[in-house]
């Protein structure tokens, strides 16, 4: 231990590298406080930079006395320190700190060793919510009866499957009841973590009754509580992940973040996940990505005989939802549609929430809002859309 003190201070002439090792171990070490909590853990990482930078002068310091002293010394520190030998290390830039438990930092660590520019990592976003409807990370909108279990997302990196039921006796609509995710093991930043939300359950932990994953100090993996029982949200910095599960009504919904290329890290025999490939075409009941959505101010042609349930006419549903929604694009219509076919004005603060949550968490402003389509065309902001209402009651009374 004593050569480590003396290799940052003394004049040392020698042919390989290990005085820029040391000096390098000295710069990263000066500034920390024994006293700090974060203290074991910023040392570890030092040390295991200094481990590495010995390591790479293994050949070119082979018969230099002051290099095998450094590399027992280190060895020492590392177990005196419970250090682990995988794991964040410092820099070899003590201005760039790398942090394998950080997915931002990944790409500056490639530029770095690489020497070339990389761009900026792509994030994608995916989100269920009301009856049910479903954005996938293409930022196709879906509506969709999926009863029972199905596979949101299913990758290398993460597993969520949701659980639908009917919301009305004698009806085909669903709504979410229950979210599984699976954080799966990943290097020193976490080991698997699950966790599980049904209705009136929407825990601020996990199964085991942790609420971190791997080393607390770096919470690479966590979960903050932000209005108890009712909206969670859960950080998973080690592969960039956010989501987001409320609990509205009797029913959940979920929004998540997640890039691209982590996304895309699944095989083939894990294919089918709604967030990726969308609903199957059985489980539609959108029309060619579009609801049948009724044209503003006009009533239902129905009695009571022919929609007992809803209590809405087409015109008390648009004042409804215009209420937390001023912005009529698919999600304002998302809660027109789900008020006409359930009654339940708690999807009203569902569609409102989840486009909180797509503003909150999709990375491209201008795809916020999506608007309805335009006959064939493609999305625009200026695009309307007229359904005829015969259509629209056929459409609804077979979904009913």
């Amino acid at each position: 231990l004593l050569s480590i003190l003396c290799l940052g201070n003394c004049q040392l002439h020698t042919s390989c590298g290990i005085q820029k090792c040391t000096t390098d171990f000295v710069s990263f070490t000066s500034h920390l406080n024994a006293a700090l909590e974060d203290f074991d853990l910023e040392f570890c990482k030092a040390l295991r930079a200094y481990s590495v930078c010995t390591y790479r002068n293994s050949k070119v310091c082979r018969g230099n006395l002051v290099y095998h002293s450094a590399v027992l010394g280190i060895g020492d520190l590392m177990t005196q320190r419970n250090c682990t030998r995988d794991g964040p290390t410092s820099s070899t830039n003590p201005e760039m700190t790398h942090d394998l438990c950080n997915y931002s930092g990944h790409t500056d660590m490639r530029e770095h060793q690489g020497g070339e520019k990389t761009p900026p990592p792509t994030y994608l976003f995916c989100g269920l919510f009301g009856d049910p409807h479903l954005r996938t990370f293409k930022d196709h909108f879906q509506t969709c009866k999926v009863e029972g279990a199905w596979p949101l997302i299913d990758n290398n990196y993460l597993s969520v499957q949701v659980t639908n039921v009917l919301v009305v006796p004698g009806s085909s609509a669903t709504a979410t009841n229950k979210i599984t995710i699976i954080f799966k093991s990943y290097q020193d930043c976490t080991d698997q973590k699950v966790y599980q939300a049904v209705t009136d359950d929407l825990p601020s932990a996990f199964v085991d009754g942790t609420t971190s994953g791997g080393d607390g100090n770096t919470r690479s993996l966590h979960i903050v509580e932000k209005v108890s029982g009712k909206y969670i949200e859960m950080h998973a910095r080690y592969i960039g992940t956010t989501v987001y599960i409320r609990q509205l009504g009797h029913y959940l919904t979920l929004a998540i973040r997640m890039p691209q290329e982590l996304v895309m890290a699944y095989e083939e025999s894990q294919d089918l996940q709604l967030c990726v490939n969308g609903c199957p075409s059985s489980e539609r009941i959108d029309q060619s990505g579009h609801l049948p959505l009724p044209v503003v101010g006009n009533l239902l042609p129905w009695g009571a005989a022919a929609h007992p349930r809803s209590g809405y006419t087409l015109e008390t549903a648009t004042t409804k939802c215009h209420e937390k929604m001023l912005v009529k694009d698919i999600y304002f219509y998302s809660c027109v549609f789900d008020l006409l076919t359930t009654g339940d004005a708690n999807f009203t603060a569902a569609a409102h929430s989840a486009l909180q949550d797509v503003e909150a968490l999709h990375p491209s402003r201008e795809h916020w809002h999506i608007f309805p389509r335009s006959g064939g065309g493609s999305v625009g902001r200026d695009s309307k859309f007229f359904v005829n209402l015969g259509l629209l009651c056929l459409i609804l009374v077979a979904y009913l």
